[in-house]
């Protein structure tokens, strides 16, 4: 049963502001999700049915004037069949579950007696448009990880057929219907009881999941539910914390996510939003890990560069470095002045990054002497994608401004080391910044789920996903 419950907990898991605390991401499950949900989850909810335990049964009656007494066991149910199913969305509540038509088979042994006879054999029992309506309610555990429940169930039985076999057959066929009526009388509680065990035993597995994802050894995601579920006849809208922290430490940001809503789309399974909030919590929780810093050396530097980083080159532009620090190698320090800001506008991606710029002589004994500091303030264009059930980006320098900050080096025209600082970012900073970004962080991952055909759209604020799901190498159906 754990794939159907698979998307209820991505639903519970991922929740609406109901809470008042606005979601830094949300998601979206359609109709169509659920529908690919409840196909490969039919086969494990008849193999539970055919768990049930049936108790031997005994009683009395009166066949052509004598009294007979009968007993029957060793009942187990060989097949189970379910031939018309759907599953709907159940406002304010969760998901319905509907069964009608199945068909359920059963075996077991009788004994008669009467008189001073007694005779025995065994029989099969049919049972005919069986009908199971439940509502699965989804909500928050209180520790942010979901629940799932069965709000309601109710199981009806249509027509029953009855056959014995060996002995007198013929004889105690009379009497079938006092077996049909104790055979289901013990059956069709049961139905709702193996229904509900099956969604209660999800929740040890909900617990599992990744509400709190590590995505390096310097920071996590938080992906645990701020409030519970919206469900409407449109779909299940839901909204997670979506917030990064420092491992260890969870601080704050000096900014809150902004409410933002989803677009109306149903075409994918899943719809997952990112928005600019939970980006921008990353670039918070790496400057204040102090991450945010390159050191860049001229070994850095393509040998295609028509420039070195020494002295010699840098005198050009400054000509005190070269009369105080002759034929000297040099380092920079590029350093994050505050956390980089993350915006998101339709088709367009712009990161901005405020930095100041150290640079030094390498001495002789490979003390460092300062040169002079720059602010920097960059743009870039960022291209954000999924890779498996990460999200991964790339970044590309759009602009760049130059002012100065401090020189022991005399007078510097800033503007003159436009082109050198445009290269040193694009040639050394860029491309190592483009390789971190490559690891991505994760998506809120449960079971064996795999995502397909996966769309990415940048929009006003925020970044939707949509994207077909897989279980368990479950292959998507044509239907579909």
């Amino acid at each position: 049963m754990v794939s159907l419950w698979c998307v209820l907990s991505l639903l519970t898991f991922l929740s609406l502001e109901a809470s008042g605390t606005n979601p830094g991401a949300k998601v979206r499950v359609t109709q169509k999700g659920l529908d690919y949900e409840l196909q490969i989850s039919i086969k494990p909810l008849q193999e539970k049915i055919k768990t049930i335990q049936i108790p031997n049964m005994s009683g009395k009656t009166e066949v052509l004037f004598m009294d007979v007494s009968y007993r029957v066991s060793s009942m187990r149910i060989e097949e189970v069949l379910m031939y018309s199913t759907a599953v709907g969305l159940v406002p304010g509540t969760g998901v319905s579950l509907s069964i009608g038509k199945a068909y359920i088979g059963l075996k077991g042994n009788w004994e008669v007696e009467y008189l001073f006879i007694d005779d025995d054999g065994w029989f099969t029992l049919s049972i005919y448009d069986i009908r199971i309506s439940t509502t699965i309610g989804v909500s928050n555990d209180g520790q942010g990880h979901p629940r799932v429940y069965a709000a309601s169930c109710s199981a009806s039985i249509g027509q029953v057929e009855i056959d014995l076999h060996g002995g007198l057959s013929w004889l105690y066929q009379l009497f079938d219907s006092y077996i049909n009526s104790a055979v289901l009388n013990a059956l069709q509680p049961q139905i709702c009881t193996m229904v509900t065990e099956a969604i209660n035993s999800i929740n040890p597995h909900l617990k599992t999941l990744n509400v709190l994802a590590q995505v390096d050894k310097y920071a996590e995601i938080d992906y645990s539910m701020v409030g519970s579920p919206f469900v409407s006849y449109s779909g299940i809208d839901l909204g997670l914390k979506g917030e990064f922290y420092n491992i260890g430490q969870h601080q704050e940001p000096p900014f809150s996510p902004t409410p933002f809503s989803l677009p109306a789309q149903d075409s994918n399974m899943l719809y997952i939003a990112l928005s600019a909030f939970t980006l921008n919590s990353a670039g918070f929780v790496y400057n204040n890990a102090g991450v945010l810093k390159l050191y860049i050396t001229d070994d850095m530097i393509p040998s295609s560069c028509p420039f070195r980083l020494d002295t010699k080159t840098f005198g050009i532009f400054i000509p005190q470095i070269a009369k105080q620090y002759p034929g000297l190698k040099m380092e920079f320090l590029l350093k994050a002045a505050k956390e980089p800001n993350i915006s998101f506008e339709p088709n367009l991606m712009t990161l901005e990054a405020s930095s100041t710029v150290s640079a030094y002589a390498i001495q002789p004994n490979a003390t460092l002497s300062p040169l002079f500091i720059l602010n920097m303030n960059a743009s870039v264009s960022a291209l954000i994608y999924v890779s498996g059930l990460k999200v991964l980006g790339n970044v590309t320098l759009k602009k760049m401004n130059l002012t100065l900050n401090t020189s022991n080096v005399g007078p510097i025209q800033v503007k003159l080391l436009d082109n050198v600082a445009w290269t040193i970012l694009n040639d050394a900073v860029i491309p190592r910044v483009n390789d971190l970004l490559k690891n991505g962080y994760p998506l809120p991952a449960i079971g064996e789920m795999n995502l397909r055909n996966t769309q990415l759209q940048i929009l006003k604020d925020y970044v939707l996903i949509g994207t077909d799901v897989q279980f368990g190498g479950v292959d998507l159906p044509d239907v579909l």
